[in-house]
Formats: structure tokens, sequence, C-alpha cells
């Protein structure tokens, strides 16, 4: 995988998730599993590393933000 740029975790609240599983069926699993409690920015497809067991899979969370919720509703 490409080296975490620093705008992806500029300020607090910003976080870069990388998972690794056995297949893409669960790595998306979890990403979806993220998507029902922050706003993320999802990756759409998988990586294999030669050498290394299973497929990663690397999102974007915005811990500050709720999926669903726009800046405006949160006064």
């Amino acid at each position: 995988m490409k080296p975490i740029n620093e705008a992806h975790v500029a300020e607090p609240g910003l976080a870069v998730v990388e998972v690794a599983a056995a297949d893409d069926e669960t790595a998306f699993a979890v990403q979806e599993l993220l998507a029902t409690r922050w706003a993320i920015a999802p990756a759409d497809r998988t990586t294999r590393e030669p050498g290394e067991p299973g497929v990663r899979l690397r999102c974007f969370l915005d811990l500050r933000q709720h999926p669903g919720h726009e800046a405006d509703e949160r006064v």
C-alpha cells in the first residue's frame, strides 16, 4: 500500500484504518461496520501484498461526523 498522506491525519478526529482479512468479503464487511458509526471515505477494492496472507483494505474515517448527519444538524 502507498504511504499514508499527511492530509488524512492532519486534524484530531481523522483516522486511517487498514484492514487485513482472509478475503474481500470479510474486509468489506469490516468497512461496512465502520460506516455504520462514522463518516468514512470507503475503499472500492482490496489489495494483495506478495508474500503476505489475505487481502488489505484502507479506508479513511472522520470521527467528528456520524453518517447521515449534515453539519448544520449538529448545532
